[in-house]
């Protein structure tokens, strides 16, 4: 059972997404591509957070709205791009990218991930490693495997499975996250 403090974060990020009308548009279409342990994961969810915690409207900080599924029966980069595609056509936006996780551990040089949930615990960031899906009973379901204490508490900190710092600590200086968003504070380690 989970601990009544995740529950109660849990529900509090689920307010969150229901009331981006934004974001509740795009869950519904990623639903209806049907895709198997599919859900809009990282920067979209994070940044959306830590806006609403600094008191800004929705400011759409994303320079992609990252959608991962898990099918080891077809890891395609073509059906990832296809995807892409018929989301940009449906919606009229750019910034979707698609990635199947039954592929991703050969671009990272992992063991091959079991499904999304642990394909994310390789992400660098613990605040990054946080998904959202509707399902079916148009019902929010969260998938964070590190927790959601650091993303609504505003730590940045290396996600425990991503081992190079040198690259974590270059890729949070070059996405400038204190300078949109003051109250963050990066773990250095």
């Amino acid at each position: 059972m989970k601990a009544r403090a995740s529950i109660i974060l849990e529900q509090r990020l689920q307010d969150y997404i229901k009331s981006d009308q934004r974001l509740m548009e795009d869950l519904q279409q990623v639903r209806d591509l049907k895709l198997p342990d599919c859900y809009i994961a990282a920067g979209y969810i994070r940044n959306m957070v830590w806006d609403r915690l600094h008191g800004f409207d929705a400011r759409g900080m994303h320079g992609d709205i990252d959608v991962v599924f898990f099918d080891p029966t077809d890891i395609s980069e073509d059906r990832d791009h296809a995807l892409e595609q018929e989301l940009i056509a449906r919606t009229e936006n750019d910034k979707w990218s698609v990635k199947n996780q039954a592929r991703m551990h050969i671009q990272n040089g992992d063991s091959p991930y079991k499904d999304t949930v642990d394909a994310i615990t390789y992400w660098t960031e613990t605040v990054t490693a946080v998904g959202a899906r509707l399902n079916q009973a148009d019902e929010i379901e969260i998938i964070a495997p590190y927790g959601l204490e650091d993303i609504f508490e505003m730590v940045v900190r290396r996600a425990p499975k991503f081992e190079d710092k040198d690259y974590y600590m270059r890729r949070v200086r070059n996405k400038r996250w204190k300078e949109q968003w003051s109250g963050l504070r990066v773990i250095e380690e």
